[in-house]
């Protein structure tokens, strides 16, 4: 074996000005990167806890806002970090004051909101544990959570989720308190705390370090009951420390415009959650989109106007789409493809300069892309606020196709990858040296490791404690001994350690002929395309592979308008031969990339779409494969059918 040193330790590191690109460094057996690790670019933390990063704002820079609120009107209301301090101050006095003690849990069951994050930021002051839960879930779900994590209070969003879970109560003893955020809930915290002293507060942080538990994540799952990640404030704060380092101008923008981000994913996943405690922690104007359907998010993008986004590929995919169909409407269809193609090549040639491959982008290309950033590409960056210029994306692969063109528009896309049992991010794309198509290196203090049958394997502070014991309230380690964690996923490092998921372990398909195939880059590849909504690929035991298909309906709508069958059912269109020749085009490019034996042969599309209240996604939109196909048992048998 050997090892290949890393580059010598820069300072200022990340993509400051002047800094210098920090390479992980590799071990190598027989020819190929099996291990990459990357140095800490933060110190690691050794006193406080999350519970202090609002009075440390507050202390530092008590004027300068951290947040902002939408108003009714629709304006946007800034909250300085001394007014935000108070108000986690006065929550935290309130929770203190109804009784609940350090290590508590209390669950929070709403919408991407400003109250969320406060709750969350009080709840961590009074030394206690937050416990998120998709507003989405099922009255069984939320119930299975709050009784295996022992919550003794839950805050929710409205009244349809607190009948929901008083119909419950009975079955969940230890919670006491219910909070309905939308009738005062917060209010009610904070008058049962009039009587507690600023001292009691500060007394409960005092004590709280960066081992204690900070929430309780539990997985969505994708078989069987959800488990419960048992992450601590240490956890976090190697995270978020390591991202504000290395994402720059993400968290320290070097432009003339403050750094301000507007937050439309779940603060019930970790990647949200992650990226909200880095904003407070790096000062960060954050806000809070509790509605993500088109218009609303629109609206609230342009009113609140963000220098970069937390997204996943679906939204990307959205925003890409909604302009090519916008664009089609206009009679401008084959303008926006040329404009693709040239953004396209535009963010290929950028990559291939940032690794010593090329000379960059041409006079003609820089010609071509200055005509068509005025004719299309501003109206991509304006549907994203018009002042953002990077997008964090993570969930699942973005492709390079799709990073390239955005790449070419103006807008850099790190893209990411990581699990709730690490906190988020494990890996990113190197802001100095971005390789389209993958997840980038190692997080700065981590290591990944790829083992013998190809599991991802990854290694750093920001890996959980384990999984919640609801017996002993205390974690069960699923890290070996060695200090790896098996993620699941397959993947694989190419030469210079940048990191490929090519699936999931457990997804791998086994074709009655031997061959080995991972489902998620076709899926990805189809999930791009406007009509397609969801993509679940087919194959284990079976003598070639087959999808199910499922249409988006925005894309869907659009294809009707253009081919004038607007009075055609979701039935009919699953039918229709036009549709179907438009659906063949998409799944013969995804066969491109593949070998014959790895092929899609044969699809059926369904007239209805997987829906999480079917029981086909988790709440993070992930697939149950197990569930699809037994409840599409009959499509199935009919695509083998000779």
């Amino acid at each position: 074996m050997t090892t290949q040193p890393a580059s010598p330790a820069p300072a200022p590191v990340g993509i400051s000005p002047g800094a210098t690109l920090v390479e992980p460094e590799k071990e190598v057996v027989d020819g190929v990167v099996r291990q990459v690790s990357m140095r800490p670019f933060a110190p690691a933390v050794t006193s406080g806890s999350l519970g202090d990063i609002p009075f440390t704002n507050a202390a530092e820079a008590p004027s300068e806002a951290v947040l902002s609120r939408k108003q009714p009107d629709g304006t946007w209301h800034d909250v300085t970090s001394s007014e935000f301090a108070q108000e986690v101050l006065s929550t935290a006095k309130g929770l203190i004051g109804l009784g609940l003690e350090a290590g508590d849990r209390i669950a929070i069951m709403a919408r991407t909101t400003y109250e969320w994050t406060l709750l969350d930021f009080a709840g961590w002051a009074a030394g206690l544990v937050t416990v998120p839960i998709y507003p989405t879930s099922s009255s069984a779900q939320a119930r299975y959570i709050l009784q295996h994590s022992g919550a003794r209070g839950c805050a929710v969003e409205n009244a349809e989720l607190s009948r929901m879970l008083s119909a419950e109560r009975e079955a969940m003893p230890a919670l006491e308190h219910l909070w309905q955020l939308d009738a005062g809930g917060l209010s009610q915290i904070v008058a049962a705390g009039t009587q507690t002293d600023d001292d009691a507060v500060a007394g409960r942080r005092g004590v709280t370090g960066p081992g204690n538990v900070a929430t309780l994540i539990y997985t969505s799952g994708t078989t069987g009951q959800p488990k419960g990640c048992v992450l601590t404030h240490g956890n976090f704060f190697a995270e978020v420390d390591n991202d504000i380092e290395l994402l720059h101008p993400v968290f320290k923008s070097v432009s003339k415009d403050p750094a301000s981000t507007l937050l439309f994913l779940p603060l019930s996943h970790v990647f949200g959650r992650m990226v909200a405690v880095a904003c407070m922690r790096a000062r960060v104007r954050l806000g809070h989109a509790p509605s993500i359907q088109t218009e609303d998010l629109l609206a609230d993008l342009a009113g609140f106007r963000p220098t970069f986004l937390l997204g996943i590929p679906y939204v990307l995919e959205k925003v890409y789409n909604t302009g090519r169909a916008t664009a089609e409407k206009m009679g401008r269809a084959s303008s926006f493809d040329r404009a693709a193609r040239i953004a396209r090549r535009y963010g290929e040639a950028v990559e291939q300069q940032e690794h010593g491959r090329g000379n960059g982008p041409g006079a003609g290309l820089k010609t071509a892309r200055g005509l068509y950033d005025l004719l299309v590409y501003r109206r991509i960056r304006a549907a994203l606020g018009g002042r953002c210029r990077y997008v964090i994306s993570g969930g699942s692969p973005l492709g390079s196709r799709l990073a390239a063109f955005y790449e070419g528009a103006g807008i850099s896309v790190f893209e990411g990858y990581g699990l709730t049992e690490t906190t988020a991010a494990s890996t990113c794309t190197p802001p100095l040296k971005p390789r389209l198509g993958t997840v980038g290196w190692p997080m700065p203090g981590t290591a990944v490791r790829i083992a013998d049958d190809g599991e991802v394997l990854l290694k750093g502070p920001h890996v959980f404690a384990g999984y919640w014991d609801s017996r002993t309230q205390a974690a069960v380690p699923d890290v070996g001994g060695d200090g790896w964690f098996a993620t699941g996923d397959l993947g694989a490092l190419d030469d210079e350690g940048y990191l490929t998921i090519t699936g999931r372990k457990k997804d791998l398909i086994i074709t009655s002929g031997g061959k080995n195939i991972a489902p998620a880059p076709l899926e990805d590849w189809l999930r791009a395309h406007p009509l397609v909504g969801q993509c679940l690929v087919i194959g284990d035991n079976r003598p070639y592979i087959t999808a199910l298909i499922t249409l988006e309906p925005d894309g869907l709508a659009h294809w009707q308008q253009m081919h004038k069958k607007k009075e055609l059912t979701r039935e009919q269109l699953a039918e229709d031969p036009d549709l179907l020749a438009n659906l063949q085009q998409a799944v013969d490019e995804a066969n491109r990339m593949v070998s014959r034996a790895e092929s899609i042969r044969r699809f059926v599309v369904l007239p209805q779409d997987f829906t999480e209240e079917a029981g086909h996604l988790t709440p993070s939109m992930k697939l149950k494969r197990a569930a699809i196909v037994r409840d599409y048992e009959g499509e199935i048998a009919k695509l083998y059918e000779k």
